[in-house]
C-alpha cells in the first residue's frame, strides 16, 4: 500500500500514541524521583535518547551544515526543558506542570501575530493559568512547581523558535541537538544520583522512560508529519494537558479537582483555536501567493 492509499486515520493515530507515549513516560519516569530525583531522570531520558539517536541516525555531517549557534541553543533548549519540566513535576501535579508548560510554543505561536482574535487565546489560557492553583488539596500550588514550569514553559517556546531555524536539516538536527542536550542534563544528573544512574532497576525504567518520552514519539512524530496538514497535526497536540493529567492520575495516582480540571481544558482549548486559525491564515495567504 502506498502512502497515498493509506487510510487517513493512520497518521492521526500515530500522532496520538506518540503524544500518551510522551506523557506516559513523564508519568514514570517521576516514579523514580525517590532515587535518582528529576536531574537523573533527565539525564537517563537525555542520556539515552541520544545514543539511540546517535546509532539510528549517525549526525555526523549537521556539523558542518548548521550554524552551530543554532544548534547549540536548540539543544541547550532541549535539555533545559526537560531538566525544568521534571524539576516542576517534582513540586505539583504532572498535568498541571505540562498545562503550564505548553504556555511556551502558545506564547511563540502569538508572539508576532497581529490578529485580533488571537487576544481570545492569550484570554484562554490566562484564565486557564488562574483555575489551575484552586482545590489542589494542598491549600495552593507550591509556587516552586510553578516558578519551574513557567521557565519550562520559556525554555520550550524559544525551542521551537530555534528548532524553526535548524528544521531543515531534519533527522540530522534533532539527532545532533539531542547530543547537546545530554551533554548538558547528563553531568547534572550524575552530580545528584551518582552511581545510583546505573542501578539495573533504574536503568531499566530509565530505558522505559527514553523510548517512551523521546524516540518514539520521535518516530511517530515525523511518520504523522508527513501525512497530517499542519493544523490538525497542532490540533492533536493541543490535547497534551489532558493528557498528561490522565497518565499522572492512572501512573501516580494524582487526582485534581474539577475546577483544575477546567482550567487544563481552557489552556488546551487556546491552544486548539490558536492551531486552526493559525493554520487558516497560512493557507488564505498560500492562496493569494499563487
Amino acid at each position: 500500500m502506498n502512502q497515498n492509499a493509506q487510510p487517513h486515520y493512520v497518521p492521526v493515530f500515530a500522532a496520538m500514541l506518540g503524544l500518551v507515549s510522551v506523557q506516559t513516560g513523564a508519568a514514570v519516569g517521576k516514579t523514580l524521583f525517590p532515587l535518582v530525583g528529576p536531574e537523573g531522570v533527565a539525564a537517563l531520558r537525555l542520556g539515552i535518547a541520544a545514543i539511540v539517536l546517535f546509532v539510528c541516525i549517525r549526525p555526523r555531517s549537521i556539523w558542518r551544515q548548521v550554524k552551530l549557534g543554532e544548534l547549540l541553543g536548540y539543544g541547550v533548549m532541549m535539555g533545559l526543558m526537560n531538566l525544568l519540566i521534571y524539576r516542576a513535576f517534582l513540586y505539583i501535579p504532572v498535568g498541571i506542570a505540562v498545562s503550564i508548560e505548553v504556555i511556551g510554543p502558545l506564547g511563540a505561536a502569538l508572539w508576532s501575530s497581529r490578529r485580533r482574535i488571537d487576544l481570545l487565546w492569550i484570554a484562554l489560557s490566562a484564565c486557564g493559568l488562574v483555575l489551575l492553583p484552586w482545590d489542589s488539596g494542598q491549600g495552593g500550588l507550591d509556587p516552586r512547581g510553578v516558578a519551574f514550569a513557567l521557565a519550562a514553559a520559556l525554555a520550550w517556546g524559544l525551542y521551537v523558535v530555534l528548532g524553526s531555524r535548524v528544521a531543515i536539516h531534519g533527522n540530522q538536527a534533532v539527532a545532533g541537538g539531542m547530543l547537546i542536550a545530554a551533554a548538558l542534563a547528563v553531568p547534572l544528573g550524575a552530580a545528584q544520583a551518582g552511581t545510583l544512574l546505573l542501578e539495573p532497576r533504574v536503568m531499566i525504567v530509565g530505558l522505559s522512560v527514553a523510548l517512551l518520552s523521546s524516540t518514539f514519539p520521535f518516530l511517530l512524530d515525523i511518520f504523522a508529519m508527513r501525512r497530517l496538514p499542519a493544523s490538525l497535526f497542532g490540533v492533536l497536540l493541543s490535547a497534551s494537558p489532558a493528557v498528561a493529567a490522565i497518565a499522572g492520575w492512572l501512573v501516580l495516582g494524582e487526582r485534581l479537582s474539577v475546577t483544575q480540571c477546567a482550567g487544563i481544558v481552557a489552556i488546551a482549548g487556546a491552544c486548539v483555536g490558536s492551531a486552526l486559525v493559525g493554520a487558516g491564515r497560512a493557507g488564505r495567504v498560500s492562496s493569494e501567493v499563487a
